[in-house]
């Protein structure tokens, strides 16, 4: 017996639905950088630097040396390609949902997903995701670790992508930290979606109401609580992931790999250094995850 997912694709309503999905994500992306921009560039100097006391006294520091602007430094990158990533995202979670349910209904008569179901389809979209999230937060990262001025390396997005290709070569360059952010993306993702679900289904089920009916105000809480956990799951492999595309070339190269990384960084640092930046970043994570599910839910319930 055929599922009412399959039905649809063969219908060709799977398609028009994943252009629905790619569209929602897209938007928000775009709302994920613009809210979570100044935030990011905090909790990557932190990682990657010693030269501030706390997340407040980088932020000062930011500002007196190197302008308001400089929050957004780097934003053109992650300006286009998160949007693409949170596109990707959404729309291989949503597709790697329908597949499930299809297999679901075909096994046991029942499309319900487990909530493991749930963190699969989200490790499922933080993998694919990784292809383009990797190399475009590589190229963020060198953008706002820079020196500030005359000491600068890299003129934009454009020079630092050659120079990266340049100097190592694309997979070795550009693509360094790949390893680890591919564990980040799924425990992260897979985090996320099955928390912000989990939350939406219990309450459509307390409230004996609809998906859709469940007011912006609680959607935009739900994202927000998801957001935190995503953090709190993954951030030590977010560290080892900063702290890798900020080293150095040749000589000057200070980690051999992930668990080169994950060593130094425990015998350097301690416990502690794998959770450096954590602050900024769960107080980002609130309003960004939050803003992020708020625009793609209405969207998707304005598109039909």
């Amino acid at each position: 017996m055929e599922s009412e997912a399959f039905e649809d694709i063969q219908k060709g309503g799977g398609a028009l639905r994943t252009v629905k999905d790619l569209s929602a994500g897209a938007l928000g992306g775009i709302a994920q950088v613009l809210i979570g921009q100044p935030f990011d560039i905090v909790k990557v100097r932190l990682q990657t630097t010693t030269q501030y006391s706390n997340a407040l006294d980088c932020a000062k520091q930011i500002f007196k040396n190197e302008g308001p602007f400089a929050f957004y430094k780097g934003t053109l990158t992650p300006l286009i390609g998160i949007g693409a990533c949170v596109s990707i995202q959404f729309g291989a979670f949503h597709e790697a949902r329908r597949r499930l349910e299809e297999l679901n209904k075909k096994k046991y008569a029942d499309s319900s997903l487990s909530y493991g179901q749930y963190y699969l389809a989200g490790s499922f979209a933080g993998l694919t995701n990784s292809v383009l999230s990797g190399p475009i937060e590589h190229v963020r990262i060198r953008l706002q670790t820079q020196p500030h001025g005359a000491g600068r390396l890299y003129n934009g997005p454009v020079d630092c992508i050659r120079k990266l290709c340049g100097q190592d070569g694309v997979m070795r360059g550009l693509y360094r930290g790949q390893t680890v952010t591919y564990f980040r993306e799924a425990q992260a993702y897979g985090v996320w979606f099955m928390t912000f679900e989990w939350m939406m289904n219990q309450d459509a089920k307390r409230n004996n109401v609809k998906r859709e009916d469940i007011p912006s105000w609680k959607v935009a809480t739900y994202g927000g609580i998801a957001g935190e956990g995503l953090w709190l799951s993954s951030y030590p492999f977010d560290v080892i992931k900063s702290k890798m595309q900020c080293d150095g070339f040749g000589a000057e190269q200070k980690f051999a790999g992930m668990i080169d990384c994950f060593r130094k960084t425990l015998a350097v640092e301690g416990f502690g250094g794998l959770w450096k930046g954590i602050g900024p970043t769960l107080l980002r994570a609130m309003p960004v995850s939050a803003g992020t599910f708020a625009v793609v839910e209405l969207t998707m319930r304005a598109m039909g």
